[in-house]
């Protein structure tokens, strides 16, 4: 399955109710499993980013999921794909 992570700054209105971001989490999770979306890691941080999200799921799986959760209005995000150790080596296996 493939492997996502996004990094995700609050928006405003997310900020305003930082003290339920917890809360929102467990309605993620609640989401994502629904979607058929793992979630591997959900992380607070500090610096450039608020929160660190490890998914895995099926592409279409976990955009659906990250533009529904974008509608909600309390994070903004970038989302990367992620590479396994063996993925990449099938990749570089195939580099000429």
């Amino acid at each position: 399955m493939p492997t996502y992570v996004t990094l995700s700054h609050f928006a405003d209105q997310g900020i305003k109710s930082v003290k339920d971001t917890v809360k929102r989490s467990e309605a993620f999770r609640t989401a994502a499993k629904a979607a058929g979306v793992t979630v591997k890691e959900i992380l607070w941080t500090q610096g450039q980013h608020d929160i660190v999200t490890v998914v895995e799921g099926p592409e279409e799986a976990v955009a659906a999921l990250g533009l529904g959760v974008a509608k909600l209005g309390n994070i903004s995000s970038h989302t990367l794909r992620g590479f396994t150790a063996a993925e990449m080596e099938r990749i570089l296996a195939k580099v000429s």
